[in-house]
């Protein structure tokens, strides 16, 4: 087991499972373009990178196409569900999905839809520095992955050797880094499943990831105030400590705090020895109010909380 862990001094905030998105609109499905600024293909030019697919946007009418097959099964899907229900088969009335950010309409038409990049890069810029093994074309995901961690000072991506038998086997690579200065904006897209993130960086290039969890390690890339636990009010120290007393978690990191814009504050420590290969690292959250009042109720959380 090799798992990495921060300097002295520095706190580690999340660690999340990423890698280069995948194109989800019809013409694009299952694709990605490594992209210049003027739109060039430049997966040839990026140093150190293997050999990998060259994809080719489907036409309109190849997409028209594969959304008549695609309506087909669907039609008969539905028609199967019917006969389940009329003949007495158990139907759930509402089934789970963890990705409810999603949407149908894209953000970016030009990026989504018509085409995919996952980098755009002058020449000289930080994402063509990016690591291959976060392409699944390259480095398939059974058998190796990549994971983001976030620090109050950096960005890293590791990746390590995968074994479906063992989510807890652990071999950490320190791929790329980066200082959390270097990044300027950071852009949640939810166009289909709702997991992608465009990262600008300070030169203006970019790249886009995907992460089931997304949030947990989107929230901290951009300057977050993170608050001393000895500047809380005695209220809201008191929340603090039963929150890490009732949580009972051996070897956990202390918890960080940070003030939403709504007004709430955030409470959260991770396990920095506990991580799972298919995820990442599980938090610990909770949100409080000025006063120290947990809400514990779905009512009492906003936009900001999530």
């Amino acid at each position: 087991m090799n798992i990495w862990q921060p300097e002295p001094g520095e706190t580690l905030l999340a660690r999340a499972l990423v890698t280069f998105a995948t194109g989800a609109a019809a013409r694009v499905s299952g694709m990605r373009w490594f992209r210049d600024t003027e739109r060039n293909d430049i997966q040839h030019e990026l140093p150190g990178w293997p050999e990998g697919p060259v994809y080719t946007a489907r036409s309109t009418g190849g997409v028209v196409g594969r959304n008549t097959v695609k309506g087909t099964a669907i039609a008969l899907g539905v028609a199967v569900l019917a006969v389940l229900s009329g003949g007495g088969g158990s139907l759930g009335s509402d089934t789970y999905s963890p990705h409810k950010s999603g949407s149908d309409t894209p953000d970016d038409r030009n990026n989504e839809v018509l085409d995919f990049p996952v980098m755009w890069a002058a020449p000289g810029t930080i994402a063509r520095t990016l690591p291959w093994q976060l392409d699944p074309a390259r480095s398939p995901e059974k058998h190796y992955r990549t994971h983001a961690i976030v620090t109050d000072r950096r960005l890293v991506i590791v990746g390590f050797p995968y074994s479906k038998k063992n989510d807890k086997l652990i071999e950490d690579e320190v791929l790329w880094e980066i200082p959390l200065a270097q990044i300027r904006q950071v852009t949640p897209r939810r166009f289909k499943d709702g997991t992608d993130a465009e990262i600008v960086f300070s030169d203006g290039s970019w790249c886009r990831l995907g992460a089931i969890t997304r949030e947990n390690f989107t929230r901290y890339l951009l300057p977050h105030e993170l608050i001393p636990l000895d500047a809380l009010t005695p209220g809201q120290r008191s929340t603090v400590e039963k929150f890490v007393a009732e949580s009972n978690v051996p070897n956990a990191a202390p918890p960080v705090v940070s003030l939403h814009p709504c007004g709430h504050y955030r409470v959260e420590f991770v396990v920095p020895s506990k991580v799972n290969a298919a995820f990442g690292l599980t938090e610990s959250t909770l949100i409080m109010d000025a006063q120290g009042t947990e809400a514990a109720e779905f009512a009492d959380l906003h936009p900001d909380d999530f």
